[in-house]
């Protein structure tokens, strides 16, 4: 057998750069490092020897450079992905919370954080954990619950094993996610003869698994059966690149559909049988469907909380539930009638065995009413700028108003969320939401990932001011790469959209806002010159006019453009919306919270989730 003598990091790294997909580009593009001394000897002079043969890029924060690999991953449907790579102790567990948001939102990352020595005879190591009773236990495993496959690497012989079932992990559909590979850091520079056909280029492809002909015949059965069936669309339709599928059976079969946060996008806004999305921060339209329903497909969708209104949305007494998953856990969920396969195929199949089917119809009334909604909600204030601040949704209909069929916009946690599913009127692809995980700070570093993966999109970030103040480096890192993408921070002076929910749970207004915070003095953050400190263009903005103008000219930069708008902190949507199941305190209190409380059970007395 023809051997090669290489390091074990060495042999990571030729390894992967060898392992591609079927359209000739490496699965795994490149790798996101920050150097300590856990990882800088072993894998960094690895990846230092390799060079472009799978590229290392320098980010600013761990957590942050692996989102940006999150959202590379999201963009391109889980087709490609990115590695990442922290020394051993902070530098991992600054990792944790990215794997969790890869984890919830079945998305392929590699992480690689430096571990403790194998021979243990230095230990305990600089930034160790001990664990007194466990030998073995190092931080990284505290990566083993939110990763969908967790190994060590404690021999060089391990990649052997280890390393093709991780890609296996990564590139399955039903079990996709992150993997963690703990990288004992005296083993990342051992020696070991490698077989040389080990390092032979590997094509891994995407599978399709079809469905169970009788789980197909079943669902065919309970659609035919239904009176008012209606199509959820989450992010699986999108993994599975059946969006036109979805589109087309929807057509022929006369059912209407509405998406997910994870699922808005797959079809434009303007499909005659699109109703906008479901849930708590759902639109009318979507919401008066889903509670007539008595035939609730999931298609792609793990029924979250959001999506069901916590169990209270499907209302109708004869409601049944089914779900087209590629994962089986999914597919079971809450009882549903299972139909285990990928979304593109599975949809093709059912369309055949409905033969001629069409459904009773909808009104189309609703739909319409709902589009005036959102044109009313975001129009531009009569009265605009100084002194009048705006609301999250004129800001969206400003952004709304200047977009294109090529922009993309995307944020993560707080307001605009839920504000952008109920209110943005999406183009077939042009939307990016992570609300698996809901990270605050994803949203600077996942617009640079956006980009990356896709250079020729206008990519516009929508950020709160508290979410950006937890995560904002990466905008240094996209001004040195010279990556565009337009930051709409909206500073509201504070966490506004808890604030909302504070007082909509009985709450005083606490902590939460500046002006309710254990402060000194009030903070006057200039966020403009925060990033144009990193190196961004970035601009105050005085009114909604001025903000359309100045999107539209970001478009012509090379670097990122931070425009800051002050908002209104109290106002909500205005529009669509249903209830979520927050826990109102059972005893003591004022008045507000006992009426919280009434209001609590009566919300909760019509949750059904089980039957």
């Amino acid at each position: 057998m023809t051997t090669i003598r290489l390091t074990a990091a060495q042999a990571m790294m030729k390894w992967l750069s060898v392992q591609m997909t079927e359209d000739g580009e490496r699965f795994i593009e490149g790798v996101w490092a920050i150097f300590g001394h856990g990882n800088v000897a072993g894998i960094g002079e690895a990846l230092h020897g390799i060079g472009d043969a799978l590229p290392t890029w320098r980010g600013q924060n761990e957590q942050t450079m692996a989102h940006a690999a999150i959202a590379y991953a999201k963009t391109l449907k889980r087709r490609r992905a990115q590695a990442v790579t922290s020394s051993i102790g902070p530098g991992t567990t600054n990792m944790i919370t990215a794997c969790a948001l890869a984890h919830v939102n079945r998305l392929p990352v590699l992480f690689l954080p430096g571990d403790v020595f194998a021979n243990r005879r230095p230990e305990p190591v600089l930034q160790q954990i001990e664990d007194m009773n466990d030998g073995t236990v190092s931080a990284n495993d505290c990566f083993r619950p939110v990763s969908a496959y967790f190994d060590r690497i404690a021999r060089p012989e391990h990649l052997l094993t280890c390393l093709p079932r991780a890609l296996a992990v990564m590139t399955d559909p039903g079990s996709c996610g992150p993997v963690t590979l703990a990288f004992c850091q005296d083993v990342q520079a051992e020696l070991y003869d490698y077989p040389q056909a080990f390092f032979e280029p590997k094509v891994w492809r995407i599978r399709r698994p079809e469905p169970d002909p009788r789980e197909v015949a079943d669902l065919a059965d309970a659609i035919r059966a239904a009176r008012k069936p209606v199509i959820i669309s989450g992010g699986g339709v999108i993994y599975s690149e059946a969006e036109a599928e979805l589109a087309a059976f929807a057509e022929k079969h006369h059912i209407p559909f509405v998406e997910t946060q994870a699922g808005k996008g797959a079809n434009s806004w303007e499909h005659p049988l699109n109703f906008g999305s479901p849930g708590v921060t759902g639109s009318v339209s979507a919401n008066a469907l889903c509670a007539e329903a008595d035939l609730v497909l999931g298609i792609g969708t793990r029924f979250q909380d959001f999506t069901t209104g916590s169990w209270t949305l499907f209302r109708n007494p004869s409601r049944r539930l089914a779900s087209i998953n590629l994962a089986g856990y999914d597919a079971t969920k809450h009882s549903a009638l299972p139909c285990v396969g990928d979304a593109r195929v599975t949809l093709a199949r059912l369309s055949a065995a409905l033969e001629a089917y069409r459904g009773p119809g909808v009104d189309a009334g609703n739909r319409t009413d709902w589009h005036k909604t959102v044109e009313r909600v975001t129009a531009a204030p009569e009265t605009d700028g100084p002194g009048n601040l705006p609301t999250d949704a004129q800001v969206i209909g400003a952004v709304q108003r200047v977009a294109t069929e090529n922009s993309v916009v995307m944020c993560a946690a707080g307001t605009m969320p839920g504000a952008l599913q109920v209110l943005w009127q999406s183009a077939q692809g042009g939307y990016h939401m992570e609300y698996g995980f809901s990270c605050m700070g994803y949203e600077v570093a996942g617009a640079m990932g956006i980009k990356l993966a896709r250079p020729d999109k206008d990519v516009i970030c929508f950020v709160g001011d508290g979410s950006y103040m937890m995560a904002n480096s990466e905008l240094a890192t996209a001004v040195m790469r010279r990556l565009p993408f337009t930051v709409v921070l909206t500073d509201n002076r504070g966490y506004g959209c808890i604030n909302r929910l504070q007082i909509e749970c009985g709450g005083a207004e606490f902590n939460n806002m500046y002006k309710d915070c254990n402060v000194d003095i009030q903070p006057e953050i200039d966020f403009v010159a925060h990033a144009a400190s990193m190196g961004a263009h970035a601009e105050k903005i005085g009114s909604i006019a001025e903000l359309e103008a100045r999107i539209v000219a970001a478009r012509e930069r090379n670097i990122p453009s931070v425009l800051v708008i002050d908002t209104d902190a109290v106002p909500g949507t205005d529009a669509g919306g249903h209830w979520w199941d927050v826990a109102v305190p059972q005893v003591g209190g004022p008045e507000r919270l006992e009426q919280a409380r009434a209001r609590y059970n009566e919300n909760a007395a019509n949750q059904r989730a089980f039957d």
